[in-house]
């Protein structure tokens, strides 16, 4: 007589502190929908940053007043989409010369459970990995979801 082995059940993952990096004037609206959807259910944080790239030849405090009031505007809308799924967000700008490394360094800091963002969009092509998103990959001191929806 066989005896079968029951098949290992993997506990849902519960994400309770979520990333979510934004970039300014992009339509980030299925990256903060998907962060709120995992946590709607477990009363999970969001933390949604949008990362002001300011150039080497700048100091790091340099007045950016456009890029500032566009990640001020991206941050908005993201608690509006997650308002309506009922989760509130928590919203930062940071400021640094490359994206990538403070989207790890918040991550690091805030204890985030997993890092939700959207793949860049490179003219009529979608490129899958763009120099932040590779950072975040390699990086990341938690899980990374990264939605990458067909092209249009």
């Amino acid at each position: 007589m066989a005896v079968r082995a029951a098949p290992l059940r993997r506990p849902a993952a519960v994400y309770r502190r979520i990333l979510v990096p934004l970039v300014a004037d992009e339509e980030s609206e299925t990256a903060v929908a998907l962060a709120a959807e995992l946590a709607g259910d477990y009363g999970s944080t969001i933390t949604a940053v949008v990362v002001v790239e300011v150039p080497p030849a700048l100091p790091l405090e340099a007045h950016m007043l456009e890029e500032e009031a566009a990640a001020k505007r991206a941050l908005e809308d993201a608690r509006a989409i997650a308002s309506s799924r009922g989760v509130r967000v928590r919203a930062r700008v940071l400021r640094a010369r490359i994206a990538g490394e403070a989207i790890v360094e918040e991550a690091e800091s805030s204890d985030a459970d997993v890092i939700v963002l959207r793949a860049p969009r490179s003219g009529r092509r979608w490129k899958m990995f763009g120099r932040t998103v590779d950072h975040i990959l390699k990086h990341a001191p938690c899980r990374v979801m990264v939605d990458a929806p067909p092209p249009a």
